[in-house]
């Protein structure tokens, strides 16, 4: 369906029937048919669009309302910041739920935010805890116009608003492999080297990125696999499969193993994307059917991945 984006928003039926499938509200729709229509609505990217996304976190499905979280900072509208705070102070929530919430109001990059990330600066959750610190160190940075770095920041060939800005002034390798794995230093530069390694893009950085699957922070070795899923390097293929085998892993760090499998979509990554889509994790078994489902994208002639329209 080839239609222009005025057409379609002054169409109610369309938001409607995208609501219809994200929200399930028939029982039948498949997740990865759910997670289609997410990315139709970031591409929306209206306040109907947020409002959209906003009621499917009722869902009982972590995974989704990760997403859903994820896709509403990706838009960067200060709108969705009241869901986003709501879900970030939601203690029964899961925490890879409120993590991409925090994360989302840094890639906003409201400083109305500062007070709901500071407060939750010491939440039980470590997973919670370091993305407050990332966010409130990305905003601070944002909005400091004594940081003379931002303007030198080119523009990058991936279109995410990353949870920190890339290092700009090392391009070396093994200088910004060092920045990444040294623990002692405050996770937004550690982060900073890890954006400038995907933006190298060569194997070298690659295998650098992969030394981080050792790290003992939990969000820092999740990031890590997000970013192989964005660089889509064959090169990364081993340690993703070795991070989504490993049982003893957290499962926000396996289940973004398995999306970045299915984003790679090389031979290799089908059979263990297969073996593990019925986990014990139901966050891992899921994301394995919407990795299964990228991978078919992936080897496919379709167009575009954000195909809820099609469906709307």
């Amino acid at each position: 369906m080839i239609t222009s984006l005025d057409s379609i928003k002054s169409n109610p039926a369309i938001y409607e029937n995208l609501e219809e499938i994200l929200t399930n509200k028939n029982g039948q729709v498949p997740l990865h048919k759910r997670f289609r229509v997410i990315f139709t609505l970031k591409h929306l990217a209206d306040e109907k669009s947020i409002d959209i996304l906003a009621k499917a976190f009722d869902d009982d499905s972590a995974l989704l309302k990760h997403e859903l979280a994820y896709v509403l900072g990706q838009i960067k509208n200060p709108y969705a910041n009241s869901v986003l705070r709501t879900v970030l102070a939601n203690k029964s929530e899961d925490p890879m739920v409120r993590h991409e919430a925090a994360e989302a109001l840094g890639a906003i990059g409201d400083l109305s935010s500062l007070d709901i990330l500071e407060e939750y600066l010491n939440d039980e959750h470590a997973v919670v805890r370091e993305t407050c610190e990332l966010s409130i160190a990305k905003i601070k940075y944002e909005n400091n116009s004594d940081d003379n770095d931002k303007q030198d920041i080119p523009k990058s060939s991936y279109t995410s608003i990353d949870p920190a800005p890339p290092n700009v002034k090392i391009q070396s390798v093994s200088e910004l492999r060092e920045i990444l794995l040294k623990t002692e230093l405050p996770l937004f530069e550690r982060y900073r080297a890890m954006f400038a390694l995907r933006n190298l893009g060569n194997t070298e950085a690659v295998l650098a990125l992969a030394e981080g699957f050792n790290d003992p922070s939990a969000l820092f070795r999740h990031e890590i696999a997000y970013v192989f899923g964005q660089m889509q390097s064959p090169a990364s293929v081993p340690a993703l499969i070795k991070t989504l085998e490993n049982m003893n892993e957290l499962y926000m760090v396996r289940h973004e193993a398995a999306e970045a499998l299915g984003s790679i979509a090389t031979s290799d990554c089908f059979p263990v994307l297969k073996k593990f889509k019925d986990d014990h994790e139901r966050v891992v078994k899921e994301s394995c059917e919407v990795a299964l489902d990228m991978y078919e994208y992936e080897n496919s002639k379709t167009f575009q991945y954000a195909d809820g329209l099609n469906s709307a």
